[in-house]
């Protein structure tokens, strides 16, 4: 298993150990990897260095929508985006779930991202974008579409949406990522959407500390090795065994962030 989003530089793991604590545990639970997501420029970086001093884990770089009114200057993004263990730009997108920052603060801050990260591209630092998406697929798709980055070089992380917009995602060509919520029972209309991805655009992760997975959903905060679950569900959704899921995951995830995993046990 490999948790491809989660957030290890966040506070809520200091009492646990911290991230290294954080990253054994999830080992021992057949977890062989996961990506610490930026939230600003200075997240950014601090997330990279993290990053850097363990083999089990990579970064990306990018500034979330809901921290869009305290960025840090865009253009540092490049450098932290050419250290060797950045795989991806983000996150970045649109949330329309908060009122803050306004809306208009969070679309500057994403074309911004999006402009330099095409520019980026054109000039060879080419990786794949983390997108965040919370009630705003309609206003968010067409944005990703004008930027001119490849439709499948985008994932929709956290997917929390309607089958629908699982479909219009799909549409437009880019890949879907499932956390903890495919599990809640009080979601059903996020695991039929599970079963609408086509097995080369799936993944999996943990988006923690947040929304830890079933049975373990009063467990805060939520951890990497917990991933584990998100497989187990999304196994049962799409009809397959844990391993076949697993295998299939992990396959995804290496090719799209184009990474390998460590040689370790597997989940299952």
């Amino acid at each position: 298993m490999f948790d491809t989003h989660c957030h290890l530089r966040f506070p809520d793991y200091e009492p646990l150990g911290g991230a290294t604590k954080v990253l054994d545990r999830a080992t021992e639970a057949g977890v062989r990897g996961a990506i610490t997501v930026a939230t600003t420029v200075e997240d950014a970086l601090l997330s990279a260095k993290l990053a850097e001093s363990d083999v089990r884990l990579w970064h990306t770089a990018g500034v979330h929508p809901l921290y869009a009114d305290q960025p840090g200057a865009l253009e540092d993004l490049k450098a932290i985006a050419e250290r060797p263990k950045c795989v991806a730009f983000g996150e970045l997108g649109l949330d329309q779930h908060y009122a803050k920052p306004a809306q208009h603060i969070q679309i500057a801050s994403l074309e911004g991202q999006l402009e330099l990260i095409s520019r980026w591209r054109r000039d060879g630092l080419a990786k794949p974008v983390v997108i965040h998406c919370r009630k705003a697929t309609a206003e968010l798709i067409p944005r990703l579409n004008d930027s001119g980055i490849p439709a499948d070089q985008f994932v929709f992380h956290c997917f929390t949406g309607t089958p629908a917009e699982a479909r219009d995602v799909l549409d437009f060509g880019a890949w879907i990522s499932f956390t903890g919520v495919v599990t809640f029972q009080n979601a059903p209309e996020v695991a039929r959407a599970a079963s609408l991805v086509p097995n080369d655009r799936i993944m999996a992760e943990t988006d923690a500390p947040f929304m830890t997975p079933a049975p373990h959903r009063n467990t805060k905060p939520n951890e990497p090795k917990f991933v584990v679950h998100v497989c187990e569900a999304l196994a049962k959704i799409r009809g397959c065994t844990p391993q076949a899921m697993e295998e299939m995951l992990d396959a995804n995830a290496e090719r799209f962030f184009g990474i390998t995993l460590p040689d370790s046990p597997r989940a299952f």
